[in-house]
């Protein structure tokens, strides 16, 4: 056993380059000291007890501060928590967006022109069934019969054939309705008709209905056909009818169909003994229809334009209301401009302010009963 003078590994050699340096990377710190699983006997204990192992186990200290594993600070926290309430946020708003949906765009106002047909002589007057033998709508179909469907519907590059045809099933509806139904035509309905129209076009409807004017906006007798029932009854609700439907595609998202028609009705005055004279009025209508891919499965339409020439009428006056024919036995005062024909539905000239009925437009004199 080495003596206690010196280290086992001899003594410290002062030229070999140790000293306090050397020494002092021999030291070690508390922490390691503490840290040992093992703690040499004292010189004392070696002496009493020679028998046993220099060294003994201990338990190891208590971890003090410094061994202690920091707790995460309070900035530290408050910054995890911070990123968690803005991720939260960013997630909550990307869900439900607290920003309104964007309002459709409103509907174009539909323009409508009314162009009444002043007859060139005293109106003839008949029973309902000869004024209509002895007049161009005598093979016309009657009622909705006469409101027909292309007989081929086809699909366009955008749409399905399905939905060609509900816009032709759609714009027939309001043809029919605004055009044919009975309370609409003498007994100042309005809802039938307002139903069918897109939202965008409510307010224009109303506006015309309360305040009509002829300002090519605001005309109850474009949006349908009526008549003043002060005035006018019908002489038979057949209703003579002639006329096609047509659709294009006006762009990805859009058809368009046209509805031209001619209407032939039976008039007698209003309150008269049904054995009185009626007489023929004839209207030619024409309306656009605009269909959006929305409003196909929505069931409603927006009216693009209405065109309508119809006779007998007076020229003078205003005809946004209601219209306002003329019966039987009766003139149109004033001059008269040229005529126009209603029944030729290929004619491209443009409409004027008022035309006369040509005499093929009329019934041949069938003579009174």
């Amino acid at each position: 056993m080495a003596g206690r003078e010196k280290p086992p590994e001899g003594p410290l050699d002062e030229g070999s380059g140790g000293g306090d340096d050397e020494y002092r990377s021999l030291v070690f710190d508390e922490s390691f000291v503490d840290a040992a699983r093992l703690q040499e006997y004292s010189a004392q204990e070696r002496l009493a007890d020679e028998e046993h192992a220099a060294v003994r186990s201990r338990t190891p200290a208590a971890p003090t501060d410094r061994a202690t594993p920091r707790s995460p600070s309070r900035q530290g926290l408050a910054l995890v928590l911070l990123i968690v309430v803005a991720f939260g946020t960013a997630v909550y708003l990307g869900v439900r967006n607290p920003l309104p949906e964007p309002a459709p765009a409103p509907a174009t106002a539909a323009r409508m022109s009314i162009v009444p047909l002043s007859p060139r002589g005293t109106v003839p007057g008949a029973a309902p069934q000869d004024l209509y033998d002895h007049s161009p709508a005598k093979d016309y179909r009657i009622g909705a019969d006469g409101v027909t469907l292309p007989s081929s519907i086809r699909r366009t590059d955008h749409f399905s054939a399905n939905q060609v045809l509900a816009a032709l099933t759609g714009a027939k509806e309001y043809v029919v309705t605004s055009s044919l139904d009975p309370a609409v035509l003498t007994s100042g309905e309005v809802r039938p008709v307002q139903t069918l129209l897109d939202p965008g076009q409510q307010g224009q409807f109303e506006l015309s209905i309360d305040r009509p004017r002829d300002d090519g906006h605001h005309a109850p007798a474009g949006w349908m056909v009526r008549f003043d029932p002060d005035s006018v009854a019908l002489a038979t609700p057949g209703v003579r009818v002639e006329g096609t439907l047509d659709v294009t595609e006006t762009g990805d998202n859009a058809l368009e169909v046209v509805a031209d028609h001619v209407f032939v009705y039976a008039l007698r005055p209003a309150g008269s003994d049904a054995r009185a004279d009626a007489s023929l009025f004839t209207v030619r209508r024409a309306v656009r229809f605009h269909f959006a891919r929305e409003d196909l499965t929505q069931q409603q339409l927006r009216v693009r334009s209405v065109a309508v020439q119809a006779g007998p009428m007076a020229c003078a006056g205003s005809h946004a209301a209601t219209l306002a024919p003329l019966l039987a036995g009766r003139n149109a005062p004033g001059d008269r401009p040229p005529a126009t024909d209603p029944y030729d539905r290929g004619s491209t000239s443009r409409a004027a302010v008022c035309g006369v009925l040509p005499p093929s437009a009329q019934p041949s004199p069938v003579g009174s009963r």
